[in-house]
């Protein structure tokens, strides 16, 4: 290449560089793909060879996963992907995340956040009484406000975990559901329960549901109650209406944490009803005391293919609404022509 440049990386263990690399070497190729360079290992010397600006970026990734790696963390394909698209924007990608270590779940694996959206999100919800978790599917909402309530529990800092969420179809096609209603309403709350058994273990969270200490239930449930000194979570709140989200809000009692999750891209309620998470979002907005934390594709820690879907639902929704807003100024602006 014309104007190649060499960017070298000096004494790189040999331990750390097979994990930066990837099991046959596939997280090396992504790199020399995204940035268009060629990287040579010789005598612990790793040497980026491209263009500029790749080849900076790409030195630039490369440590921060040696620095993420010599921290004792196995590379795994989200934190290089998650690190190509973040190098442009912050040179210290990974930041303070690696240290903020919230649990471990029952095969000691940690909980903790993988990206800074993320760290955001857990900091707000240390911080603020109620917190609202938007972004899409894969972001870690319900999981980390799920770990998190778990050590306030184990803290003593609450008395009892609640957790909720609508059951939107709790109307006629749950009656075809075999069983009583607990057993009609599981399935939605399915992936709570999945959450609570990799942190907490089945039989500590068994214990402590048949105590009364744990609840999982449906957002009808809440209706007349006052909920103090307890840990709340809201799931799946763009299913809720408003009048459902403005009592669940205001059942809320002295001593309590509550965090609410939503992704308003996967609305399942009726059509022309309006998401209770839409309104509160517009009501609380500017509440200095209530936390709004926003996720996108960037801090999905699913497969990567899953943010690579997520990113192209956000663009083409973003081009729709483009073009539905400039129809309306064009039909607003023939509207006062004719006038």
């Amino acid at each position: 290449m014309e104007n190649e440049i060499i960017h070298t990386i000096k004494d790189v263990p040999l331990e750390h560089l097979r994990n930066i690399f990837g099991q046959f070497d596939k997280f090396e190729k992504q790199i020399e793909d995204s940035y268009g360079v060629s990287l040579v290992v010789r005598d612990n010397e790793l040497k980026i060879k491209g263009e500029e600006p790749g080849a900076s970026h790409a030195e630039k990734v490369l440590r921060e996963l040696l620095k993420k790696s010599m921290a004792g963390n196995v590379i795994e394909e989200q934190n290089v992907t998650y690190a190509i698209d973040m190098v442009k924007e912050d040179d210290d990608v990974f930041g303070e995340i690696d240290g903020d270590i919230i649990c471990h779940t029952v095969q000691g694996k940690p909980v903790k956040p993988k990206t800074k959206g993320q760290m955001k999100y857990i900091n707000a919800i240390r911080d603020k009484m109620i917190v609202f978790g938007i972004g899409p599917a894969g972001t870690g909402k319900t999981y980390l406000a799920m770990a998190m309530a778990i050590m306030a529990f184990k803290n003593e800092e609450v008395s009892r975990i609640i957790l909720t969420r609508p059951a939107i179809e709790a109307g006629e096609k749950l009656g075809f559901l075999p069983g009583d209603l607990q057993s009609k309403v599981d399935p939605y709350l399915r992936p709570l329960y999945d959450a609570l058994y990799q942190i907490m273990g089945a039989d500590s969270f068994q214990k402590n549901m048949e105590k009364g200490l744990i609840e999982v239930a449906p957002l009808a449930y809440m209706r007349g109650r006052t909920l103090d000194n307890a840990y709340i979570i809201l799931d799946e709140a763009q299913n809720t209406t408003p009048a459902q989200m403005k009592m669940f809000l205001t059942r809320i009692g002295f001593g309590s944490k509550v965090v609410i999750t939503g992704d308003k891209t996967q609305k399942d309620l009726a059509a022309g009803t309006v998401s209770g998470l839409d309104v509160a979002e517009r009501v609380l907005g500017k509440m200095s005391d209530i936390g709004f934390i926003y996720l996108t594709s960037k801090d999905v820690v699913r497969h990567p293919l899953v943010q690579k879907i997520v990113k192209a639902y956000e663009d083409f929704e973003a081009k729709h609404k483009e073009r539905k807003d400039l129809k309306h100024r064009r039909l607003h602006a023939v509207k006062r022509h004719n006038m």
